[in-house]
């Protein structure tokens, strides 16, 4: 096993903003296709496949392809984008194939299934053939870690107490033991910092509490949402605002896993 390591799905989705202003989730999924080495002819199940722009990509290599988003809104626009290729909506905690796949691969997706991480990665292993290979990128420990501490804090503030985030952010050790524990072999392992500029974000900070944090608006009182988007920009600036625009704090875990 090589492990690396580099240091310095109630979710309503709008999928226009999320193709946008998030357009970077899909365009930073580049190398980890790359890392996927699709071949043609090969049966590749991506989970958590947003608006398809990455399952295009897996299917101009030449590869069989199934997107599954747990989103109806994003699997809609995936067809519409994409009408010869195939997507369905599924949840990872509870999806199963008629036939077993080469690989499934999944991009800033696997964080939003938290729920039980260790059934999904049982569904992902029951999904594959044996020897198919399991490969995704997700947040890991201490993603943004500065965006969600001035959420918290602006939240307090206005007497709503904690919010409940909906993300599963692990450490390597711990995700590298879920995998094993689920009958996979970890081939590589890579947790690491990337900074990523929200250029397409004119509310900074704010914009992302509303594309990803969403659901703990609605929790919200109506004449408290600004407000506190805007508590959430002055709590963050400091870190995450730049001469050259506001930062997301994201920090990735990568990996490559082989089913036993």
């Amino acid at each position: 096993m090589v492990l690396r390591y580099v240091t310095p799905t109630t979710t309503r989705w709008n999928a226009r903003t999320y193709d946008s202003s998030f357009g970077y989730v899909s365009a930073l999924g580049a190398p980890l296709v790359d890392l996927l080495d699709p071949q043609p002819g090969e049966r590749i199940l991506d989970l958590g496949c947003g608006t398809g722009v990455l399952t295009a990509e897996i299917h101009s290599r030449g590869a069989e392809v199934l997107g599954i988003d747990g989103s109806a809104m994003m699997i809609e626009k995936a067809l519409a984008h994409y009408p010869g290729l195939d997507f369905i909506v599924g949840d990872g905690h509870d999806f199963s194939v008629a036939q077993q796949y080469d690989a499934v691969f999944s991009n800033a997706a696997l964080h939003w299934m938290s729920r039980d991480p260790d059934m999904v990665i049982a569904n992902v292993r029951e999904a594959l053939r044996p020897g198919g290979r399991f490969i995704a990128e997700m947040g890991g420990a201490g993603n943004c870690a500065e965006l969600r501490a001035a959420l918290a804090t602006a939240w307090r503030e206005h007497g709503l107490g904690e919010p409940e985030f909906p993300w599963y952010f692990p450490t390597p050790a711990e995700y590298s033991l879920r995998l094993e524990k689920e009958g996979f072999v970890v081939r590589l392992l890579e947790h690491f910092e990337r900074p990523t500029p929200l250029n397409e974000c004119p509310g900074g900070a704010a914009d992302w509490v509303r594309m990803f944090a969403a659901e703990q608006l609605t929790k919200a009182p109506a004449d408290q949402v600004e407000p506190l988007l805007r508590r959430v920009n002055e709590l963050a600036a400091p870190a995450l605002r730049t001469e050259n625009g506001w930062m997301a704090d994201y920090v990735r875990l990568r990996f490559a896993a082989v089913r036993r």
